[in-house]
């Protein structure tokens, strides 16, 4: 039975906390952030669909030990997020830095966090 199935045993992981900005998602304390929200529903789509092809193909390479490979793989990775808007510049023109890869503890989301930690 696939544990996507009804019946099974696996819960489904609830999706990750967003910022009130909707700027970042929240993973395990850090900041991540989200696509560019100016991007329409095909774009994203496609350049979602580039990223997975490229994280497949880094475990491709890690699996064939092949270092070119991951490196052009890895490569793609990036060039997706980029596109994305999860990195690079930011999309948002209010001149507020990025958070991004930041443990949101330490982040102008501190007090948003440690609110939203107590109700969890």
């Amino acid at each position: 039975m696939s544990s996507l199935e009804p019946g099974s045993s696996a819960k489904a992981s609830a999706p990750p906390p967003v910022t009130p900005d909707g700027r970042y998602i929240v993973v395990r304390g850090r900041l991540w952030r989200r696509a560019n929200p100016d991007l329409d529903a095909e774009q994203r789509r496609a350049l979602t669909a580039d990223l997975m092809r490229a994280r497949r193909a880094v475990g491709a390479a890690l699996r064939a030990h092949d270092d070119a490979a991951l490196a052009a793989a890895r490569a793609q990775v990036n060039d997706a997020k980029i596109a994305l808007g999860e990195r690079g510049p930011v999309g948002w023109s209010d001149g507020t830095p990025d958070q991004n890869r930041r443990m949101a503890r330490n982040t102008r989301y501190a007090d948003w966090y440690e609110a939203l930690e107590r109700t969890a």
